[in-house]
């Protein structure tokens, strides 16, 4: 398969993963997108207006590296402008937030067609790879899909999407201990991921080492984006490095995130 083509693909399954949660948020009321979301001090307004300010700077990125670059470098805190995003847009009613998210889908998945596939592209840490940064945007549109479904108690149906979160997840393994200042162990560890259809195997690494994590691949995604704590899913963690990963887990980029507490939801149930 060509580059050019798994781009294509690609941007199928993020505007899929986007469409699949614009039709949840499609029919909230007005009350209910202002609901708090399992992220603290995150509405449903600020996850939306989320997904839709870095699906503008990813397009932006894509077509005017220059202009993203001196946005990014006259950004004084990044953690910062990410949490001041949602306030940045209270003003907006939860159907213009949508609108907006609408359009700046729309037109990433526009930058995305036009792109050269073979593009290194600017972000806030170091180029990615065009495939590697749609890869990230399904990601993260997935695990933000995932603070609203929670909050509305909408149980959304896994599927094969998640592939792409689960080799983030793995291809995470250095940044999860670097999040945390630690140093990245020397030990490798065999990931072995049942498909949402029950029948595929998804599998990372070489099973002769002792360190492990089996399981229903939406478990171990709700993990590595810190949507679930591991005390809350049916994974099997064996090895002292494959349990300490699975504690600190980071599938994205940046300072150690909030992870969810131990009971904080029931135990999930793989679902096909």
């Amino acid at each position: 398969m060509s580059k050019a083509d798994v781009v294509a693909g690609l941007a199928a399954d993020l505007a899929e993963e986007a469409a699949s949660l614009m039709e949840i948020v499609g029919s909230i009321s007005e009350a209910q997108w202002a609901l708090p979301t399992p992220a603290p001090t995150w509405t449903i307004h600020d996850q939306i207006a989320h997904l839709a300010n870095f699906d503008a700077l990813t397009r932006l990125a894509l077509d005017s590296p220059d202009e993203f670059a001196r946005f990014r470098d006259s950004l004084p805190d990044l953690q910062e402008y990410v949490d001041g995003v949602g306030p940045a847009n209270a003003g907006l009613t939860g159907v213009q937030k949508l609108d907006w998210w609408r359009r700046e889908n729309e037109c990433l998945a526009t930058a995305i067609a036009a792109a050269d596939p073979d593009v290194r592209v600017p972000w806030f840490g170091p180029p990615m790879s065009l495939p590697s940064k749609i890869t990230a945007r399904i990601m993260e549109t997935w695990a933000h899909g995932q603070d609203v479904a929670d909050t509305l108690g909408v149980v959304r149906t896994p599927t094969a999407r998640l592939r792409h979160v689960s080799r983030i997840g793995v291809l995470a393994f250095a940044n999860s201990f670097r999040a945390q200042g630690l140093p990245t162990p020397d030990v490798p560890v065999f990931v072995e991921l049942t498909a949402p259809d029950g029948d595929d195997v998804w599998s990372w690494g070489e099973k002769s080492g002792a360190d492990s994590v089996r399981g229903a691949a939406l478990d171990f995604c709700l993990v590595v984006t810190q949507r679930r704590h591991l005390a809350d899913t049916d994974l099997q963690v064996s090895g002292a490095v494959a349990e300490e990963w699975m504690s600190i887990a980071q599938a994205f980029a940046g300072p150690p995130g909030r992870r969810r507490r131990p009971g904080q939801f029931t135990v999930a149930t793989p679902l096909g």
